[in-house]
């Protein structure tokens, strides 16, 4: 039996290696735009921790890392997906 190594990703905020199931995904589609958890093009991922999504500087780092600039009614919904996600705290 082959043992997959787990896919490992950069979150955008703290710069540390997770894997990629313990990250939000917020891909930036050329044809449906911004989503989360979902899609193919560019994208960029944040650690479910409450430093990395409250940082100051999300919203410059995510429109960067997406090179695109994020309209108000995102950062609603970036704030809304937080919510729903499962955070830790004191990672």
């Amino acid at each position: 039996m082959i043992q997959q190594t787990p896919v490992m990703r950069i979150c955008i905020s703290c710069r540390k290696t997770y894997d990629r199931k313990n990250l939000l995904k917020i891909t930036k589609d050329y044809k449906k735009g911004i989503m989360f958890h979902e899609g193919i093009g560019r994208s960029a991922y944040i650690c479910k921790s409450k430093q990395c999504f409250s940082d100051s500087k999300i919203k410059k780092k995510l429109q960067k890392a997406l090179k695109t600039i994020l309209e108000p009614e995102f950062i609603e919904n970036f704030e809304k997906e937080i919510t729903s996600c499962n955070y830790h705290p004191n990672k």
